[in-house]
């Protein structure tokens, strides 16, 4: 469900600036949010290609043991597809604000 974003001031015309700084705010964020993704999406296809497996499969099914790199590998591996599913998480929820003056 979307979120409705409302600003209310003492003038239309002060609330409407406002709004627009604030969607520009939320833009901005959301374009720094794409870069995370994508940096994330590079790391997570060096483990990928090198196993020749998803990182869902590998979230799913792989134990650290599966890996040449052990733990170290398995925890780098984990914790970027966990960080690029929270930046997808928070793009998803910063794309369906919806805009109002109140």
């Amino acid at each position: 469900m979307p979120a409705l974003l409302q600003v209310r001031s003492a003038t239309a015309d002060t609330s409407r600036a406002v709004l627009h700084l604030v969607h520009t705010a939320v833009d901005a964020e959301i374009q720094r949010l794409a870069m995370g993704i994508s940096l994330a999406e590079k790391r997570l296809a060096v483990f990928e290609g090198k196993y020749h497996v998803s990182s869902e499969t590998f979230i799913e099914t792989f134990a650290s043991e599966d890996l040449e790199g052990g733990d170290d590998e398995y925890v780098e591996w984990a914790g970027e597809y966990k960080l690029q599913m929270r930046l997808q998480e928070h793009s998803r929820q910063l794309q369906e604000v919806e805009y109002a003056v109140a």
